[in-house]
């Protein structure tokens, strides 16, 4: 659930939610589909971080007091991205371009312009919302601490354990099947059904791999991180979209959901790079230095980011256990102290270190 100044925020922009949506409903049905066949033009090239994007606005609109209004056929065409403008940007996707767009349509002194401009802004905020990202379970996340982002799937004991499920609760397998039987459902496992989205849980309470390998993993991990930022994007264009119901199930659902597998994966790693350690140190492959990049998930970036740990320097120095221990508890004296990552980020990262200096005690 949203703290209270979240749901304040979300209570002061409900109003204007709303009079977008009646401004859309006023709207006619010819109109409200070309709309709706704009911002999904719009919003898969967001989605997909393209470059450019052409879009058109329609000839006639209708504004909050019920007046038609035509737009010139010279000012429906529109286009955002591509050319100079595109190699000079950062970050190859319409979003910046086409609220630099919208807003300009806005300020032209025409009235046409602005409502049509306001339409398309909240039609594609509404489609990328409502229909582009899947939807999911209804799920409870709770938090480490106040203040974090909860990501710590509970437990409802409801969970089916037998092969007759919902579609929710498993994937359809596709294939020949006995005449008269219905799909063959293969369930999810328990912990995944605590999840908004079941199919993109990678790895279990105890950083196991549930899928084929950690390859699969890093690509719904990375499936996530797309779902996530397409929402933002649709608040960024719209920011009273977050009133709505359904943005706030999608992005809470999908938020927790990428944050506890992106640490589930951290840790998945850590034990893969205490093995590598030990195989090598076991070949006396480690005397010529050892330095370490320790992966783990920033709750801030969303991303998975690397902690660097220099255990041995170059030079020919046998490898020791105590070497990495030592290491490691200078480096969680530094995090400790590192105010640039998030209070939950911090534990994450220290819980990682110790997991790597507890491989090699004793």
């Amino acid at each position: 659930m949203p703290d209270q100044t979240a749901a304040l925020a979300i209570a002061s922009l409900r109003p204007e939610l709303l009079q977008m949506e009646a401004l859309l409903d006023a709207q006619s049905n010819t109109t409200r589909q070309f709309l709706r066949l704009q911002a999904q033009r719009i919003a898969e090239a967001m989605q997909h971080k393209t470059g450019q994007v052409r879009f058109t606005l329609p000839d006639r609109i209708i504004n909050a007091e019920a007046v038609q209004l035509t737009i010139d056929a010279g000012q429906r065409e529109q286009s955002v991205g591509g050319g100079l403008s595109l190699r000079r940007r950062t970050a190859h996707d319409v979003g910046d371009g086409l609220r630099q767009r919208l807003d300009e349509l806005r300020s032209a002194g025409s009235e046409a312009l602005q409502v049509a401009a306001d339409l398309l802004m909240h039609a594609c905020a509404h489609f990328i919302v409502h229909d582009l990202l899947p939807a999911g379970r209804s799920v409870t996340y709770t938090a480490e601490e106040s203040g974090d982002i909860p990501a710590l799937p509970a437990d409802s004991g409801l969970d089916p354990e037998s092969a007759i499920t919902q579609d929710s609760d498993a994937i359809s397998e596709e294939g020949a099947a006995d005449a008269g039987r219905g799909t063959l459902q293969v369930p999810f496992t328990p912990y995944a059904r605590r999840f908004y989205l079941p199919q993109w849980v990678a790895l279990d309470d105890a950083a196991r791999l549930l899928v084929g390998g950690d390859d699969e993993a890093e690509s719904i991990i990375a499936s996530m991180q797309n779902f996530v930022y397409t929402i933002h994007q649709a608040s960024g264009l719209a920011p009273y979209i977050i009133a709505d119901a359904v943005y706030q199930q999608k992005r809470g659902g999908m938020l927790g959901q990428l944050v506890n597998q992106g640490r589930a994966l951290a840790v998945f790693r850590a034990g893969q790079i205490i093995g590598t350690v030990r195989q090598r140190a076991a070949a006396s492959t480690l005397n010529r230095g050892l330095h370490l990049s320790l992966p783990y998930f920033d709750d801030r970036s969303l991303l998975m980011e690397l902690h660097e740990v220099e255990v041995i320097p170059p030079g020919r120095i046998q490898f020791a256990q105590s070497f990495m221990v030592r290491a490691v508890r200078l480096e969680e004296a530094n995090v400790s102290q590192d105010t640039r990552l998030s209070p939950a980020t911090r534990r994450h990262l220290l819980a990682l270190l110790e997991q790597l200096a507890g491989a090699f005690i004793g």
